[in-house]
């Protein structure tokens, strides 16, 4: 049986040990230690990382009580030195540790029982037992935590038997193999059981962040980050806030009144272009009902969008009594549209004859409007349309 050195002392980080045993299995190997740091993915936590005799762990797992390390092939030496990879584990203890903080105060405050936990590489969560919290109650639990950590609260671990875990206040029992039971104590704040690795004080969780929240099946899911991912995404959004304000020629507290009048102002220009564009489609709506003395009027644009040519046709159906076939080079888009002066329906007409030209589209009795993917099925299509709705006529 492995002696699970992560539980003695999570600090270490290098040690010297006997192979037990090699198993192959598939295009890797499962090697087991004597004595291991390397912590097996369980209770929420993922595994460790690190080497083995320079040779990269790729995952860590507990069967039966043995700690198996997955390596890409096997070390030649029956003694070996391994070593963890500190700046990830160190990541977890605390993140994890933070969750138990965490999860403590929202009890405490609002009765909010944590009803999972997640902690990946990118992404820390917790499902919390109520609908939403309002923006004021979680600046509470922000600034409840920062100061539990900043009191540097000693966190104990230690084993107890089941009987003796049923004494202590624990926020739920959990049903746990064998007779002993790993505990998990932030002095005067919380008693959890938890097989994971943690910080021995508050203080090193430095600093607490709430990210964001999102209902989740009728709870509260909770992102947030501990420590060094916390002064990672501090550093990562001063740094884009600097250059935004450097930008806009203002500080970072004059940033969003910077914004927030570029953006009235852009939406101010936006509905002034809009108005230009109608009075231009208005123009060149007129000079082809002018240009074009037949029933339909076909025209190809190379620089505007299927909105804009839905716009001009727009004007010609409230204008003419001509069917407007128009296309555009600059989406490969075709547009088709009458005001119900032609015997067409082109919904319908487009779902019959569509597929064989390899375009995608619809629409309904007056107009229609269909996408392809190269010019050639386009300009197809629309002298198909041409000579159909000519015969039509």
């Amino acid at each position: 049986m492995t002696n699970k050195l992560y539980y003695e002392n999570p600090y270490l980080t290098n040690w010297t040990t006997e192979v037990t045993n090699i198993i192959k299995k598939d295009n890797h190997f499962l090697v087991t230690l004597a004595e291991t740091a390397f912590y097996p993915e369980g209770g929420g936590q993922p595994s460790d990382t690190g080497l083995i005799e320079n040779i990269k762990v790729l995952d860590v797992f507990q069967e039966a009580g043995e700690v198996y390390h997955k390596l890409p092939h096997p070390p030649e030496n029956r003694v070996t030195e391994c070593q963890i990879d500190w700046e990830l584990r160190y990541d977890y203890m605390q993140q994890h540790t933070g969750q138990h903080l965490l999860s403590a105060i929202c009890i405490d405050e609002y009765d909010a029982h944590t009803s999972s936990f997640h902690l990946g590489k990118d992404t820390v969560s917790i499902d919390l037992s109520v609908p939403e919290f309002r923006d004021d109650q979680l600046l509470h639990i922000e600034n409840q935590v920062n100061k539990a950590i900043y009191e540097n609260r000693e966190i104990n671990t230690y084993f107890v038997s089941k009987e003796k875990a049923s004494s202590l206040p624990l926020r739920k029992m959990p049903d746990v193999e064998g007779d002993e039971m790993r505990i998990v104590e932030i002095e005067g704040i919380d008693t959890s059981a938890c097989a994971g690795t943690h910080i021995s004080r508050t203080g090193e969780l430095g600093l607490m962040k709430l990210l964001k929240t999102e209902k989740s099946k009728g709870n509260t899911r909770v992102y947030f980050i501990f420590g060094g991912r916390a002064l990672k995404d501090y550093q990562a959004t001063h740094s884009t806030l600097t250059s935004l304000a450097n930008q806009y020629s203002t500080n970072r507290e004059g940033l969003l009144e910077k914004i927030t009048k570029i953006e009235a102002e852009n939406k101010q220009s936006q509905k002034e272009i809009e108005e230009l564009k109608g009075q231009i489609h208005q123009f060149l709506a007129q000079e082809l009902i002018q240009s074009h003395n037949g029933p339909v009027i076909i025209k190809t644009f190379e620089d505007k969008s299927l909105k804009e040519l839905q716009g001009i046709a727009k004007q010609i159906n409230e204008s003419s009594n001509q069917c407007v076939i128009f296309t555009t080079t600059l989406e490969n888009k075709l547009l088709i549209s009458h005001n119900g002066s032609v015997p067409v329906q082109c919904g319908q007409l487009f779902k019959q004859e569509l597929k064989k030209y390899h375009g995608k589209g619809g629409g309904n009795n007056t107009t229609a409007q269909a996408a392809f993917n190269n010019p050639i099925d386009l300009e197809t299509f629309r002298s198909f349309l041409e000579t159909k709705i000519k015969e039509s006529i």
